[in-house]
């Protein structure tokens, strides 16, 4: 395919996933939120009784997860066995377990390959926390959304239909903020921004507004390629 591939990074609920998808669909890209695979080995490792704790069992899940395109392009469908489970690996006992999963360096290394592939074909815009740094070091170009914390538990408050003065939404917030500490301090591919990536700030931005950004980016830079 004739595209770029780019790295696309940011904390939880920065907005990568849903401003990466219709910054793909603009371009005629494929997209791929790697948060996805991430999140489907850590469902199977709950459903297989699998703990954190053992890491060869748990990277050994990777090779039985597969990310399945939807009618967009989009690698938005969690497939085991030839069964779609994408809905179970949205679930809250997810959100609570796949950062410790996250942070196991076998799985890590597992899922390498697996992602280096997907984006190998080029047109793609690869959605997570350490692409532009870890998975995808030569990306043709790297960005970074980020917004603050406070922002981001209201987008997802708001997203799950909580009360925002709600002890549920604070709730969110507690845990957006041991995510990012989490993530900032793992000792296996830190969340930060690549040396060469473009920071692009979203708090108070409109939706659309994050979109032209991202995709005027990748206009930018195919046209100087």
């Amino acid at each position: 395919m004739d595209g770029l591939i780019v790295a696309l990074d940011g904390p939880g609920s920065s907005g990568k996933s849903s401003v990466g998808a219709a910054a793909a669909s603009e371009l005629g890209y494929r997209f791929c939120d790697t948060g996805l695979l991430y999140r489907a080995v850590t469902w199977l490792a709950e459903a297989r009784g699998v703990e954190v704790d053992d890491p060869i069992d748990l990277s050994a899940l990777v090779d039985e997860v597969y990310l399945s395109p939807d009618a967009d392009g989009r690698l938005s469908r969690v497939l085991v066995d030839g069964i779609d489970h994408t809905e179970e690996v949205r679930g809250p006992a997810v959100d609570a377990a796949v950062s410790a999963v996250s942070a196991v360096p076998e799985v890590r290394a597992a899922l390498l390959a697996r992602q280096r592939s997907i984006a190998s074909d080029g047109a793609i815009i690869m959605a997570g926390r350490d692409i532009g740094t870890i998975v995808l070091p030569d990306a043709d170009l790297k960005l970074f959304l980020d917004a603050s914390v406070e922002e981001r538990a209201r987008r997802r408050t708001e997203e799950r239909g909580l009360d925002p003065a709600g002890i549920d939404a604070e709730a969110v917030l507690v845990a957006l903020r041991r995510r990012d500490e989490l993530d900032a301090n793992r000792p296996i591919a830190p969340l930060r921004p690549a040396g060469d990536a473009r920071i692009i700030s979203t708090d108070g931005n409109r939706f659309e507004d994050t979109v032209a950004a991202v995709v005027n980016a990748i206009r930018d830079a195919a046209a100087r390629r």
